[in-house]
């Protein structure tokens, strides 16, 4: 594993709980209820992705998430898009189409569903292709607590989500898909 993802994702559980009683200065990029859009810069990956949940507002969540950059092996992505998006209130599964890899994310609060649309920024780089793919277990374990995703080394990257949503507790949990990258090209459109 990589020295210096172990020191990031130490640094970044170190942050989280030494914060948790001060969640609000964690660098959030949406207030509740609000709409945010975040993509990582140019080469990089969304590496990391951590919430806070509130029922006095809104039974919303704040988010943070973190970049790295892509492996050198990789090369340079030659293109990116927005991906398909969810309707708020519904269940929900996307993985970034051509192979990509997720780059950043936006979502719009609706108060009549007390929920969130969500849709992907993914990058393609060249004619790589994912293998070695794993979901995660459910983030957060529980509705309504604080979640905290971290790829688990240098080299894996997040190609998706498959998202559950409680209309009783009006909160989501996530299975993040995760998947290391081909070092060649590949003849195959989207696996």
């Amino acid at each position: 594993m990589n020295p210096a993802l172990v020191a990031f994702a130490c640094s970044l559980l170190a942050s989280a709980s030494a914060q948790s009683q001060d969640h609000y200065d964690m660098g959030w990029v949406n207030g509740y209820r609000q709409s945010f859009n975040f993509q990582c810069p140019h080469g990089e990956a969304l590496v990391a992705i951590r919430s806070y949940f509130s029922e006095t507002d809104g039974s919303d969540r704040m988010w943070a998430f973190e970049c790295q950059p892509t492996p050198e092996t990789l090369g340079e992505p030659s293109d990116c898009w927005w991906d398909d998006i969810n309707r708020a209130g519904m269940e929900w599964t996307s993985t970034c189409t051509r192979n990509g890899l997720v780059a950043g994310v936006q979502s719009k609060y609706f108060e009549s569903v007390l929920d969130r649309e969500w849709q992907f920024y993914c990058c393609y780089y060249k004619r790589r292709c994912p293998y070695s793919c794993m979901k995660t277990t459910d983030i957060p374990n529980y509705y309504k607590d604080e979640g905290e995703m971290v790829v688990p080394g240098y080299g894996y990257f997040i190609r998706g989500a498959q998202t559950t949503f409680s209309g009783v507790l009006r909160d989501r949990q996530w299975k993040y898909i995760l998947c290391r990258m081909t070092d060649f090209d590949c003849d195959f459109d989207n696996l």
